[in-house]
C-alpha cells in the first residue's frame, strides 16, 4: 500500500495556514437562513469552547507538531468528541477558498494519537470487535448474511454477477433495520438485476476504523474489498450504507486503494432504474416528509481527487501551494438521487430543512462519537429532529442506517414519537 499523506507532519503547512477565523463553526453565509439553524459544527455547538471546533483542533495539531503540548484527558476529549462530519472543511472552503484539508488533518491527528497509544476504551473495544469478527459490534461473522435468508440471492463468492450488493455492518446485524435491507435486495431482484451478495464472506468496509485513527485496519479491509470485487466479476458495486459509500468514494482513493468498479449508493442505482422505467413506483404515500443528507453520502461522498503538488513558504511565513489543489466543497456528493426518488412517490409531499446538501447538520453517530459519547451523539440527533419538525413534516427520511439508528434511539430516549424512515420504507 502506498505511503500516502496520513501523517500529521504531512499537513504541517495546512495547519500553520489556518487563520483561526472561526468560520468553520457556522453555515457559510450564502446558505445561512436563520440564527436557530446556523451552526455547522456539532462539537463546538455542544461544548462551546474553541478547541472543539475545526480551527481549534488545527491549533491543537500545531501545538503537537511544535512539541508544545502534552496529551491529557481534556485534550483527547476535544479530539474524539467529534463526528468528523466534514462540515468545518466545507464551510472553510466555501468562505475562504483555500487549500486547507481540515478533515484530513483531523484524521491524521487521530492516527497520531493511535500511534502514541492515546486511545479511548470504547474505541479499543470497537477495534477488538473488528479484529475478532470483522464488524464493529462483535457479532458472529458467520451470521453476517442471515439478513438475506429466504430471498434466494446469488452468492457472489461462487458465482459471477453484474452487480455486487454490499449490505454493510449496520444493515447486516441491526434487527430493527433488517426489513430495510431486505426490501432493497428484493426490489433489485424484482427488477431483474443480475446481482449477488458475499453473505458471511462480506466484511466491514473499514471506514469506522479509519475514522478513529486505525489506518492499518482500513488498509486491511480495503484490500479484502478489492479482492472480493475482483472475484465477483462485478462491474457495479452497490451499497445501501452511506458510511460504506463514503469509504469507497473518499477514503479508499485517499489511501490509494483501487477498485475497478463503478461505486453507487442504492439511491443512485434505484434512481437510474426508475428513470429507465425498469422500476415503477405505484404505492401511494399521503404524507409530508423532509430529507436528511447523511454526511458520508453527501459532502463526504464527494469523490476524492488526488493532488501531487507541494506547499511552499514565501516571505518567510506565508504557506501557498505550487499548483492548484482540488477544492472539496461538498457540492459533488449524492443529493439529487434520494430527492428524485421521494418526489416520484405518489401522494408524498416533500419539504426541505434549512441545512441541506453540503451544509447538512450531522446526525451525530459518526467517527466513533456514538460509541464513546452516546449522550453527545443523541443531543446532536435531537437538534436535527428539531429542525425537521420546524418544516411541518410528519416524518424525517434518510438513506443511511447509522443515521436512522441514532435518530430512533435519540427519539426513544426523549420519549418523542416523531417518525424516522429509510427511503425503502416508503417504497415497500
Amino acid at each position: 500500500m502506498a505511503q500516502t499523506r496520513t501523517r500529521l507532519e504531512d499537513y504541517e503547512s495546512e495547519v500553520y495556514t489556518c487563520c483561526k477565523c472561526s468560520l468553520c463553526k457556522f453555515i457559510a453565509q450564502p446558505a445561512f437562513k436563520s440564527k436557530q439553524f446556523s451552526a455547522g459544527c456539532p462539537s463546538i455547538e455542544d461544548r462551546n469552547f474553541h478547541v472543539y471546533s475545526g480551527g481549534g483542533k488545527m491549533g491543537l495539531s500545531n501545538g503537537i507538531l511544535a512539541g508544545m503540548v502534552d496529551y491529557s484527558e481534556e485534550m483527547l476529549d476535544a479530539i474524539y468528541r467529534c463526528t468528523l462530519c466534514g462540515s468545518c472543511e466545507i464551510q472553510c472552503r466555501q468562505t475562504m477558498g483555500n487549500g486547507i484539508s481540515i478533515n484530513e488533518v483531523l484524521h491524521a491527528l487521530r492516527i497520531r494519537c493511535v500511534e502514541d497509544g492515546q486511545l479511548l476504551p470504547a474505541h479499543m473495544m470497537l477495534i477488538d470487535c473488528m479484529k475478532a469478527e470483522d464488524n464493529p459490534f462483535g457479532e458472529p461473522k458467520a451470521e453476517r448474511g442471515k439478513w438475506a435468508e429466504g430471498l434466494n440471492l446469488k452468492d457472489a463468492t461462487t458465482e459471477k454477477v453484474e452487480v455486487l450488493f454490499h449490505a454493510g455492518c449496520r444493515f447486516s446485524y441491526d434487527q430493527d433495520l433488517r426489513e430495510v435491507v431486505r426490501g432493497y435486495a428484493q426490489t433489485l431482484k424484482d427488477a431483474g438485476v443480475d446481482f449477488g451478495i458475499a453473505g458471511k464472506g462480506e466484511a466491514c468496509c473499514g471506514g469506522r476504523a479509519f475514522d478513529i485513527g486505525y489506518r492499518a485496519e482500513m488498509e486491511k479491509y480495503s484490500e479484502d474489498m478489492e479482492s472480493r470485487v475482483k472475484a465477483s466479476g462485478a462491474k457495479i458495486l452497490v451499497t445501501p450504507c452511506s458510511d460504506c459509500f463514503g469509504a469507497f468514494k473518499y477514503y479508499y482513493p485517499w489511501i490509494e486503494s483501487k477498485m475497478d468498479v463503478e461505486v453507487l449508493h442504492i439511491t443512485q442505482y434505484l434512481d437510474r432504474l426508475i428513470s429507465e422505467g425498469t422500476i415503477k413506483i405505484q404505492k401511494e404515500v399521503p404524507m409530508t416528509v423532509t430529507y436528511h443528507d447523511p454526511c458520508h453520502l453527501g459532502r463526504l461522498g464527494e469523490p476524492y481527487e488526488p493532488w501531487t503538488g507541494q506547499w511552499t513558504k514565501v516571505l518567510g511565513q506565508l504557506h501557498i501551494t505550487d499548483s492548484p489543489k482540488p477544492l472539496r466543497t461538498g457540492e459533488n456528493g449524492v443529493y439529487d438521487s434520494p430527492r428524485n426518488i421521494l418526489k416520484s412517490i405518489p401522494g408524498l409531499k416533500f419539504v426541505e430543512m434549512e441545512r441541506i446538501r453540503q451544509n447538512s447538520w450531522c446526525c451525530g453517530a459518526g467517527a466513533g462519537a456514538l460509541e464513546a459519547f452516546e449522550d453527545f451523539a443523541q443531543r446532536t440527533a435531537m437538534k436535527r429532529i428539531e429542525e425537521a419538525k420546524s418544516t411541518g413534516a410528519e416524518a424525517l427520511v434518510t438513506s443511511c442506517p447509522w443515521c436512522e439508528r441514532n435518530f430512533k434511539d435519540a427519539l426513544k430516549e426523549a420519549g418523542d414519537d416523531f417518525k424516522v424512515y429509510d427511503i425503502m420504507e416508503l417504497l415497500k
